[in-house]
């Protein structure tokens, strides 16, 4: 729902699960924001080299696309996933790296908050009062295998916050006074909640659809009668006179 609910730890926790299950795991990206919670489950991890270049004199650093493809492994974990690159790289938006490596045969676990998805831009603008300018398409999450709901209160949220675990001490007001007010949280973590909720829907809707079974009067296949339905919202109105 927000920066600092716990993604990139979640991720990194995963990729370590899955090298001690014996699978090659490497991290291609990794942003940490310099939580020391987070760089200690990067621990025993491989980090493949970040790509260094300069935009108008200014230093960057990006994922190195090319190295990635190279180093093969069986997963990477790729951080970030609406992040725009800097010009002269590859693609524009890392999610288009992240395609080339799925097309590379190698696994992916990567970040996203639910700002973040085109198709939620403006609702999450008239929320927060903040647009988001870094998006990703809404199929670029419906490809994922699996999606993980990354919940956390947004009084936790705000505790760690306040602990200085999600921002240098010097942010942390101004981060309170702004986009990590609670209402904002709190219509965050709806939007989050539902977003995921359509998604498993929306595959089990997929996954549980028979084959068509007959055919209309137009010879049209047709499905049968039991075809799974969607769940979908309702509202009740009651008028008094």
């Amino acid at each position: 729902m927000a920066p600092g609910v716990g993604k990139t730890y979640r991720m990194l926790q995963e990729g370590g699960a899955e090298a001690d299950s014996g699978r090659d795991v490497a991290v291609g990206y990794l942003e940490s924001h310099g939580r020391a919670e987070t760089l200690v489950q990067a621990e025993g991890l491989e980090l493949i080299a970040r790509r260094h270049l300069s935009y108008r004199g200014t230093p960057l650093e990006e994922m190195d696309l090319a190295a990635v493809l190279a180093r093969r492994p069986e997963l990477c974990l790729i951080d970030e996933l609406a992040h725009t690159n800097a010009p002269g790289v590859e693609h524009e938006k890392r999610y288009e790296d992240v395609r080339d490596v799925l097309d590379a045969g190698i696994d992916v676990y990567s970040t996203v908050n639910v700002q973040h998805l085109e198709s939620l831009n403006d609702q999450v603008t008239q929320l927060t009062g903040a647009r988001v300018r870094e998006t990703i398409p809404d199929e670029v999450l419906s490809s994922a295998d699996e999606v993980v709901l990354i919940d956390l209160t947004p009084e936790a949220l705000i505790g760690r916050l306040r602990a200085g675990k999600v921002y240098r001490p010097e942010r942390v007001q101004a981060a309170l006074n702004n986009f990590f007010k609670i209402e904002n949280l709190s219509a965050l973590r709806e939007t989050a909640l539902r977003q995921v909720a359509e998604d498993v829907e929306g595959k089990r809707i997929v996954r549980e659809a028979p084959q068509p079974t007959r055919r209309d009067e137009e010879g049209l296949a047709a499905a049968p009668h039991d075809a799974p339905q969607a769940i979908a919202e309702r509202l009740l109105v009651l008028v008094t006179l």
